[in-house]
């Protein structure tokens, strides 16, 4: 495993990151609560991460209704003094916990939510916190504010934004920078080979400002891993059997060529095409992790792959090529 720092936060994380967003439920949609991995599969699951060598675990509050939360805190309460002081957590905030609830940004909100997550996860604080979305209902001089505040009280450590745009970031940082406040040190957004929104205006930002970023989605909801053929129905549980809407976009006759091209690429290199696709985002200079969102411990042998797989420039165009319009 590769470490690397993120961005200015102080932290070093692992270059693989494991995405916890399926324990007890799909992400934050509240039909899907309690439908994800139970806790005896992410069990599973963290320990086949850990002995891989990946140190940062990524979730959010809103992950499972709190079900993710409360998995990673079981989780580490059952390891030794030494894996609590390695593992690196990262959550964010934003969404409601269930149907019906409160989401957002504001100052009470964050506060509660912030002091709900240290229960669940089992710590006095928490590295790495997150906003997962902007809120267009409160001023982001208000967040700013809020984890500023926290940030001095030692309850997190270092603040993100994730599914942010360039225009977003560009504010809240000159926000921070008007008021002397903390400042976002890394983004989190979505970025694959077929999500390639990321390099148009917020990786550049990230460059000039030395923000780190981690990519999530680097598998564009398992399109990259081959499952889905043209003129087929998706697998059973699938993404694009539960939740097809975002992906919708990708049934294409180009995406399929790319696919089939992306397949031969990866047998030619002795590696899956989720493994090259992995790989390739590693590649990219200004992304310093990438998370994996494993639903079984054999989920990560793309990212095994991946991080023994070393591609050149040319290569990284040649790839992204294949999905070019």
């Amino acid at each position: 495993m590769e470490y690397r720092p993120l961005g200015g936060t102080g932290v070093e994380i692992s270059r693989i990151v494991l995405g916890c967003g399926n324990f007890g439920g799909i992400g934050s949609a509240p039909e899907f609560f309690g439908r994800g991995e139970d806790e005896f599969a992410a069990f599973r699951i963290m320990d086949a991460a850990w002995e891989l060598g990946v140190t940062a675990f990524d979730t959010a509050d809103a992950y499972g209704g709190g079900r993710s939360e409360t998995a990673i805190g079981r989780w580490l309460a059952t390891r030794d003094g030494s894996v609590r002081e390695r593992v690196v957590l990262a959550t964010k905030v934003f969404n409601p916990m269930g149907a019906g609830e409160d989401g957002g940004l504001s100052r009470e909100r964050v506060r509660r939510q912030l002091e709900s997550s240290l229960i669940r996860l089992g710590v006095e604080r928490i590295p790495l916190y997150l906003t997962h979305e902007p809120d267009p209902e409160t001023p982001i001089e208000e967040t700013l504010e809020t984890l500023d505040e926290l940030v001095a009280d030692g309850r997190i450590g270092a603040i993100g934004a994730s599914n942010v745009s360039g225009g977003e970031l560009e504010q809240a940082l000159a926000a921070s920078e008007a008021r002397g406040l903390v400042r976002y040190d890394w983004v989190q957004n979505s970025y694959s080979l077929l999500d390639r929104d990321a390099e148009d205006d917020v990786l550049p930002v990230c460059r000039e400002r030395g923000l780190g970023f981690t990519a999530f989605s680097p598998l564009a909801g398992g399109w990259l891993t081959g499952k889905y053929r043209a003129h087929e129905a998706p697998q059973a549980g699938s993404r694009m059997e539960l939740r097809p809407g975002p992906y919708e976009h990708l049934r294409t006759e180009s995406v399929f060529h790319g696919l089939e091209a992306l397949s031969g690429a990866a047998s030619e290199r002795g590696v899956s095409p989720a493994g090259l696709a992995l790989a390739w985002l590693l590649a990219q200079p200004d992304v310093t992790a990438v998370i994996v969102g494993p639903r079984r411990p054999d989920h990560l042998e793309p990212a095994r792959e991946a991080l023994e797989l070393e591609l050149s420039a040319a290569e990284r165009e040649e790839l992204a090529a294949v999905f070019d319009p």
